[in-house]
C-alpha cells in the first residue's frame, strides 16, 4: 500500500507539476520532522502530529541559528502536506492551520543599471569563437527576455523560432509560454547556430545551448558565467542570472511598461510576484514627478 509521503510525492510531481527539485525539498524538509518527532516524542509517523510538536521543532531550529527564511520554507512544506492528508481524508484538522511565518527581514534586489548594461555589452561586441558567441546571446537572452536559469538551460533548440521572432519556454509548473525576441538577438541567434554547427560531437542534440564539448549548459555554469561578465563592470554583491531577470522587468517599468504586460512576460501566474519589481521603477517616479512638477520648481 502507498504510503502517505509516496501519494504527497505523486501529488506535487503529477497534479501540481513542481520540479524535481522543488519536490526533493518538500519531502527532505518532512524527514527532518520525522527524525525530529522520532527523538523527542518517540513518533514515527508524523500523520498525527499536533502543533505544539510542530512549535518544538521551529524552536529547535531557531535555536541552531537556522535563519528564518530557512525556517518558513520547511513549515510551507509541512503546510502542503497536511493539507494534502486533509484532501484525501486521512486526517480531520491540519495542525498548521493557524501557524504564522516567522518575520523576515525584506531583502531588495538591486538591478544592474543601464549604464552597466551598456559598459558590458560594448566590451563583449565582438565576440570571437563558439564560447564568446554563446555567452553573448546567453547575457542577451536574459536581459531582453527575462526568462529563467533553469528556462535557459532547458531551452529546447526546436522552440526557437528565428522565422516569427519568438522562443517557447518551459517554465514552473510545466507552464509554457512564448516571448517575443527583439531583431538585435535574432543576429545574435543565427551567428550562434553557425558556430553551434560546427562544434564535433554533439551529444545534448535537442538542447538549444551546449558546451564546446556538446553537453547541455549545468544552472551552476551559467550562474558562474554570469557573474564573471557581470564582474567586470558591477561592483554589485549580488551578480546572478536571477539579477538579470530583475533588471529586465525593472528597466521595462522604467521605460514605461504596464504592469501586466510584465506579469506575462515573465511567466507570472499573479501580479502580486510581479509588484517586487516595482520599488525601483517608482523611484524612477519619483525622481521625474520632483524634477517635473511646478511647484517644486517653485
Amino acid at each position: 500500500m502507498e504510503s502517505n509521503k509516496e501519494a504527497f510525492r505523486n501529488y506535487l510531481q503529477l497534479e501540481k507539476k513542481y520540479s524535481v527539485h522543488t519536490v526533493h525539498a518538500y519531502l527532505k524538509d518532512i524527514e527532518f520532522f520525522e527524525e525530529f518527532n522520532k527523538a523527542h516524542f518517540e513518533q514515527e509517523n508524523i500523520d498525527k502530529a499536533n502543533y505544539s510538536q510542530i512549535r518544538s521543532w521551529i524552536v529547535s531550529l531557531v535555536d541552531q541559528d537556522v535563519a528564518n527564511v530557512s525556517v518558513n520554507r520547511k513549515m510551507a512544506s509541512l503546510k502542503a502536506f497536511y493539507k494534502f492528508l486533509l484532501k484525501i481524508k486521512q486526517i480531520e484538522v491540519n495542525p498548521m492551520l493557524k501557524h504564522k511565518a516567522l518575520k523576515t527581514p525584506k531583502i531588495v534586489q538591486i538591478p544592474f543599471s543601464e549604464k552597466e548594461l551598456t559598459d558590458l555589452m560594448q566590451e563583449v561586441s565582438s565576440p570571437v569563437g563558439f564560447e564568446q558567441i554563446r555567452d553573448k546571446l546567453i547575457i542577451e537572452l536574459f536581459y531582453t527576455t527575462g526568462i529563467r536559469r533553469a528556462e535557459l538551460v532547458n531551452l529546447m533548440i526546436y522552440n526557437v523560432d528565428i522565422s516569427s521572432s519568438v522562443i517557447k519556454v518551459l517554465g514552473k509548473r510545466n507552464k509554457e509560454r512564448i516571448i517575443p525576441v527583439l531583431p538585435i538577438v535574432l543576429e545574435q541567434f543565427s551567428l550562434y547556430l553557425n558556430e553551434r554547427a560546427s562544434v564535433e560531437s554533439i551529444v545534448d542534440e535537442s538542447y538549444f545551448f551546449i558546451s564546446k564539448k556538446g553537453l547541455k549548459l549545468s544552472e551552476s555554469f551559467v550562474y558562474r558565467l554570469i557573474n564573471s561578465y557581470f564582474s567586470r563592470v558591477s561592483e554589485k554583491v549580488k551578480k546572478s542570472p536571477h539579477v538579470l531577470r530583475h533588471t529586465f522587468a525593472t528597466h521595462l517599468l522604467n521605460n514605461g511598461a504596464d504592469l501586466n504586460s510584465v506579469k506575462e512576460l515573465l511567466g507570472h501566474s499573479s501580479l502580486a510576484s510581479t509588484q517586487v519589481y516595482t520599488h525601483n521603477s517608482l523611484a524612477e517616479l519619483k525622481k521625474v514627478y520632483v524634477n517635473a512638477h511646478p511647484r517644486n520648481k517653485q
